[in-house]
């Protein structure tokens, strides 16, 4: 049993902002930045990856809506929605979530990206050849 399905059944305490019969969403006990949010499906399933398209699709519609409900009502001068799949992308909780992170100042949350050097022709052909989506 995961801690989110613990949430879920009220066995964990939790700052809940928004639910209905299929979410959740509550604040992140860690506060990577004021209001940071987790939204999850009451139904488990483990990631992005293994949710039904209606809940990635649903749960990104809330995601949007409390965004935006930050960046009205309490100044947020952006946000970060982001979900991680698998350990490997920063999953540690096996229980589909997204992060809502609204963003006041640009130093509180650094994401970095180092450049990869790869040949994108290549790369180009090789995913539209193999990607069947």
């Amino acid at each position: 049993m995961t801690i989110f399905k613990k949430i879920i059944d009220n066995d964990i305490p939790s700052k809940v902002i928004y639910e209905d019969e299929k979410y959740l969403a509550f604040l992140d006990i860690s506060q990577a930045s004021k209001g940071h949010t987790l939204i999850i499906p009451k139904d488990e399933t483990e990631s992005v990856l293994t949710a039904s398209v209606e809940t990635v699709a649903e749960m990104n519609v809330l995601a949007q809506r409390i965004a935006k409900a930050f960046m009205k009502d309490f100044g947020a001068k952006g946000v970060n929605i982001l979900t991680n799949a698998k350990e490997i992308a920063g999953q540690t909780v096996d229980h589909y979530h997204i992060h809502v992170l609204p963003r006041y100042d640009e130093n509180e949350i650094n994401f970095s990206f180092k450049e990869n050097k790869v040949d994108l022709d290549k790369l180009h052909h090789d995913i539209k050849e193999k990607l069947n989506i």
